[in-house]
């Protein structure tokens, strides 16, 4: 894995706004209704799409020279690129819901204690587990 990522993006202006793809990432889209909106958000796609092809254990291809593409009508192409290690963090630390199931009586004393029951069960799953918030 690497820190950071490059990859051109085929940039579409549209009276409605700009579609953005990245042709060595099939199915890595996004779209924006302003050049600097459409800079982040292409930033955030890279990122999110790459993170998941980590995750999923996918070869992650060579970006293909700019001077090798040729974008459609009204294309133009931008390179972008991905600061991979915020992007991690902040994937990693999203939360799930999670139902779990706690005697009654054990959930009257924990109310009356004003518990934190999330919180308590990330700690105990830490604990148990010995680890911290795992890291990609």
């Amino acid at each position: 894995m690497k820190d950071t990522y490059c990859y051109p993006a085929f940039f579409y202006f549209d009276d409605d706004g700009i579609s953005i793809e990245f042709p060595d990432l099939p199915g890595c889209l996004s779209c924006a209704e302003t050049e600097e909106q459409a800079v982040r958000n292409a930033r955030e796609a890279l990122g999110v799409h790459l993170y998941g092809m980590e995750v999923d254990g996918d070869a992650i291809p060579a970006p293909t020279s700019v001077r090798d593409l040729r974008p459609g009508e009204g294309g133009v192409t931008v390179m972008v690129d991905a600061f991979m290690p915020p992007v991690r963090d902040r994937i990693n630390q999203k939360a799930v819901r999670k139902t779990v199931t706690i005697p009654a009586w054990l959930n009257r004393e924990a109310e009356a204690a004003g518990a934190n029951l999330s919180l308590i069960l990330q700690n105990a799953l830490k604990s148990y587990l010995g680890k911290e918030a795992p890291r990609v």
